[in-house]
């Protein structure tokens, strides 16, 4: 006899900590969601509910037994068969102990979906759509238990009244999806005039001795197990077959209901747990993202206070993957706007560089090493930051590189997929690197060093992406080719110096040009012009504070890759305790 209270409630409700602390990040988004983040703990929570619940351990259980229940269902099945109300379907016989996945109580009957209740599917014909008429509802109106009506398309009434010949809608029935996201059970609670196609639909032989949500609630649970064995190639499929066949566990009504209200009861409790540690993230991410702010907003006398109150509490500030993104981030906009390493006097200013820069310039276009271009129009007002450190110059990137141009796309007669000159699409720049191991491309050595002479790239170079989202990858050349190219969508800097390439990366990095340049495109693709991309303003630096900045910018990523890694070590940990504690609750 399972009581309430149990010792397996127990273990759901004191170990809160554990269910709410378990969070991974999705894989991808799915369909009615935009979060980049998963609360696994409280998923699991919510299937080992379920199936706690259905192997009879959170509620007590009754003198009844279910099988009075299961042969009064069965009586009423049989009389409209012979009223010819139901079609007799093949008999699948009873239930072999090999199907069942859970252990119910004995008073419990393991029986099956197609005999317990009237399972049909709706139509597999495509009907003609028209612009309005009846609704006719997929597996894509179907998700999170609500039926959405929002995005339906309509068919005939000559059309819904054949379908509905076949699987007529009332209210109280549940739809099932067979196709794709597999599983979200709905209860109709309201009026249907509406077809279906593709979507299970269960039906009562008699209301008064189901519950609905007991029905709904089964099949939250059993939907993985419908999924670890649906077929198709392209999409995923349950049959009717498989759902008429499936192992159902029919319970006393009395238990059904209790069930329906313990369950009711804890998945309100996932609920608020949800909320909770929603809105606690939340205020998180806001008060690290309003800290950080501060930072990058500060003066020279209000920085100090302002880091000072961060670096007190940084151990609990700092405490999620997301987090430590954004002090990344921090961290490159503080070193391109002068505040990560103090201005030492004594450096040579770089107005004194970039008049050397420009002389050699000057006479790389007189040599002919590089072609003159069409002048660039002045810094505007507009472009100037509020106030440049002591020693700094505002400049375009165009004054300090080689001629900033974009690569192109040869024909496919001249790529080899094992030798030649590697070739740069923007897939291989991941994580702000080259990533030449994923789907490598070469370009055959003499179309490289003719037809795609402009762009033949270095290692050094730094090159970004002009075509997104996102926008602004940036990577710097390897050395471990001699020379490479790219396509279109990439564009360059090769500077005049050499040693300016770091601190240009580390600029581009910091991303915070793309607040102020102009982009073009359509059909949701941005584009940033290789004239754009030329007339990017870049607050120059004394050579030697330059090479200050990226010392302090790599000693700090480093150690926020440590903790990024310590966490991600937390978060497994974390995930494995969640599913640890659930399986601890079943066995």
């Amino acid at each position: 006899m399972a009581a309430p209270n149990s010792p397996a409630e127990k273990l759901i409700t004191e170990n809160i900590d554990i269910w709410t602390s378990a969070i991974k990040k999705r894989g991808s988004q799915g369909r009615g969601s935009s979060k980049k983040i998963e609360l696994y703990g409280v998923s699991v929570l919510r299937l080992l509910i379920l199936e706690l619940s259905f192997s009879g351990k959170l509620t007590e259980q009754s003198n009844e037994n279910a099988v009075d229940l299961l042969t009064s269902l069965t009586n009423i099945k049989n009389e409209l068969i012979k009223k010819k109300v139901l079609k007799k379907n093949k008999p699948n016989g009873a239930v072999e102990a090999n199907e069942v996945r859970i252990t119910i109580p004995n008073n419990w009957k393991w029986s099956r979906l197609g005999d317990a209740f009237d399972v049909r599917d709706g139509t597999h014909d495509s009907p003609k759509y028209q612009e309005c008429g009846y609704p006719l509802v997929t597996s894509k109106n179907i998700y999170n238990g609500v039926l959405d009506l929002s995005n339906i398309k309509y068919i005939s009434e000559e059309d819904h009244l054949k379908i509905s010949e076949r699987s007529k809608v009332d209210r109280g029935d549940i739809l099932f999806a067979m196709i794709g996201s597999i599983g979200n059970p709905v209860i109709i609670d309201i009026e249907p005039n509406f077809s279906v196609k593709n979507v299970g639909l269960f039906k009562y032989y008699d209301p008064k001795q189901s519950n609905p949500k007991y029905l709904q609630y089964y099949l939250m649970l059993a939907e993985k197990w419908f999924k670890e064995e649906s077929t198709g190639a392209v999409q995923s499929f349950v049959s009717l077959g498989k759902l008429r066949s499936f192992p159902f566990p029919v319970a006393p009504l009395k238990e059904q209901d209790s069930i329906v209200a313990k369950v009711d009861e804890l998945m309100a409790l996932c609920d608020q747990l949800e909320q909770q540690t929603e809105t606690s993230l939340l205020a998180h991410q806001t008060l690290v993202e309003t800290l950080l702010n501060t930072l990058l907003n500060a003066d020279q006398n209000s920085f100090d206070p302002a880091w000072e109150r961060i670096a007190q509490h940084f151990d609990v500030l700092f405490t999620t993957e997301h987090s430590i993104d954004q002090l990344k981030q921090t961290i490159l906009q503080l070193a391109v706007m002068g505040k990560l390493v103090p201005q030492d006097p004594n450096d040579e200013p770089a107005s004194v560089l970039l008049e050397k820069i420009a002389t050699e310039k000057e006479q790389l276009i007189k040599d002919k090493v590089i072609k003159k271009q069409k002048p660039l129009p002045p810094i505007s007002e507009d472009e100037k930051p509020l106030e440049l450190p002591q020693g700094w110059e505002l400049v375009r990137l165009d004054d300090v590189c080689f001629g900033i141009t974009s690569g192109s796309t040869p024909p496919k007669s001249e790529f080899d997929e094992n030798e030649g000159v590697p070739y740069l699409k923007v897939y291989n720049i991941k994580e702000q690197k080259i990533a030449f191991d994923y789907k490598p491309q070469y370009v055959k050595s003499e179309y490289h060093s003719t037809k795609l002479k402009r762009s033949i790239l270095y290692p050094g170079d730094v090159i970004m992406n002009i075509v997104g989202p996102p926008l602004g990858k940036v990577a710097i050349i390897p050395d471990s080719h001699p020379e490479w190219n790219c396509n279109q969508a990439i564009t360059f800097f090769r500077p005049i110096l050499k040693e300016l390439n770091n601190y240009i990366y580390t600029y581009l990095l910091a991303g915070t040009f793309l607040n102020s340049i102009e982009l073009i495109g359509t059909a949701g693709q941005d584009n940033i012009s290789v004239t754009k991309s030329r007339s990017i303003t870049f607050p120059f630096p004394p050579i030697k504070e330059q090479a200050k900045i990226i010392v302090r910018v790599n000693e700090l990523m480093k150690l926020c890759d440590v903790l990024k890694s310590n966490i991600s070590v937390i978060n497994t940990t974390q995930l494995h305790l969640a599913d640890a504690m659930a399986e601890q609750a079943l066995n």
